[in-house]
């Protein structure tokens, strides 16, 4: 039977407006105007809660195989559906073996069988001189690669060097896809370093400063210059510092293929307001101050960046130091898939934004970034009919239990958020509603 999903704010690339959007065979077969439901189609009526295409996110450490006792394809999947996305872009780190050969993807799409809520792809790794794998990833599937230019901090995945690069990067052409790229430089890392002998780690001024705005800055001029050498598509990742943006502006008027992401706990927290020892805080590249906050939203509305993953990155709790309060030897990452909706959400109310800039920064760009946006990322003819249901006037006090991750330990416990995600479809099937998920999953490795 055909459905019908019908809301008086139903958000479309052509705008936010009353609709019905017709489904068949999990696939969206046609938007009409309110009011015209065929008299056979079995009807899902939101009234004023806007329908939402499913979020895609393009930033989740998902860690299966190798570290399933930190996050795993069934607890990510499902914490995701409680967010709102429907499709995930898995990171080729933290997972055992790391997915830079096919080997490592097929034994990654194994060991997701038959557990995911929601649909997945993932990134391939450039790292140990892999580059004789890269177009042999890419023929299997993998949407794009993903390098460190510092040290992961991760066993199993290698940092990158420029000589490394420049062997990869006539392989990266070829392919067409992009190069993902986690942008800071070792050099600036290791003179913070040093200059920071003796200081308190329990201070999260201390950390800020050992990982200063050059580190980012010095590493996306030297990606640019290769972006300009050999032509591949280059992605920077979770963006924390507004000093690269004027370069970044620029290497786009030019012509370059560059894409930006930042992520929510760049938009929402501020280096004033983190207490010292809030170990939960750590994240590479650190959370910089509110003048640097609001010069990314200010980015975001100008277009100089173009979406928001959340670098989902999540560990055992015993990893994130929080009785020792150091942030030098707690584990830096911050988990957020249940709830980054709201996060941007509560910062884009602020600034007076719409549902339509969450489409697209949160849907249809990353879609298009892994080369979905015909199938995924809008609520148009053709596409998956994955949607979301948002309450965008809910106040919503976080709590652990909500977050549906594997470890419910976030930054965001406690903070009070504008906004709800009230159900979840994932071509058509509901899989999550009301806190409640679907008995059977319905995920796909894409």
């Amino acid at each position: 039977m055909a459905q019908a999903f019908v809301s008086t704010k139903v958000v479309t690339p052509e705008g936010v407006r009353a609709a019905v959007v017709l489904v068949r065979e999990g696939k969206i077969a046609a938007v009409t105007p309110a009011g015209e439901v065929p008299a056979d189609c079995e009807v899902h009526d939101f009234g004023e809660r806007a329908l939402l295409p499913g979020l895609v996110d393009p930033h989740v450490h998902i860690n299966e195989p190798g570290r399933t006792e930190w996050e795993g394809f069934a607890t990510a999947t499902r914490a995701a559906a409680a967010g709102g996305y429907t499709t995930l872009m898995d990171m080729p780190l933290n997972c055992l073996p790391a997915t830079t050969t096919v080997d490592a993807l097929t034994a990654k799409r194994d060991a997701a069988a038959g557990k995911c809520m929601v649909d997945w792809a993932a990134w391939g790794g450039v790292s140990g001189n892999n580059a004789e794998h890269i177009e042999p990833l890419a023929a299997a599937g993998v949407r794009g690669f993903k390098c460190f230019l510092a040290e992961p901090g991760v066993d199993g995945f290698f940092r990158v060097d420029e000589a490394e690069l420049r062997k990869a990067g006539p392989h990266l052409r070829a392919t067409g896809l992009p190069l993902l790229v986690h942008a800071e430089l070792p050099a600036p890392l290791e003179r913070a370093a040093a200059a920071l002998e003796g200081s308190d780690w329990r201070r999260y001024a201390t950390y800020l400063a050992s990982r200063p705005d050059a580190a980012e800055v010095d590493a996306i001029a030297l990606m640019l210059s290769l972006c300009r050498e050999y032509g591949f598509r280059l992605h920077i990742v979770h963006l924390a510092t507004e000093q690269a943006l004027g370069m970044l502006r620029e290497a786009r008027a030019e012509g370059l293929p560059v894409t930006v992401e930042t992520c929510p706990h760049y938009l929402y927290f501020a280096a004033e307001e983190i207490a010292d020892g809030s170990t939960l805080h750590k994240c590479a590249p650190p959370i910089r101050s509110g003048a640097n906050r609001e010069a990314l939203w200010r980015a975001l509305v100008e277009g100089d960046i173009d979406m928001i993953g959340t670098d989902h990155s999540p560990c055992p709790p015993e990893m994130k130091r929080m009785e020792e309060g150091s942030f030098k030897t707690a584990w830096g990452g911050i988990s957020s898939l249940a709830v980054a909706l709201p996060v941007v959400w509560t910062g884009m109310r602020e600034w007076g934004l719409g549902l339509d800039a969450v489409a697209q920064w949160m849907a249809l760009q990353p879609a298009k970034l892994a080369g979905f946006d015909a199938q995924k990322g809008a609520i148009a003819v053709g596409n998956d009919a994955d949607f979301m249901v948002f309450d965008e006037d809910a106040e919503v006090r976080v709590a652990a239990d909500a977050l549906h991750f594997r470890h419910a330990i976030s930054p965001y416990v406690g903070e009070t958020l504008r906004g709800r995600v009230e159900a979840t479809y994932v071509r058509g099937a509901c899989v999550f509603e009301e806190g409640a998920f679907a008995k059977s999953v319905r995920g796909r490795a894409l």
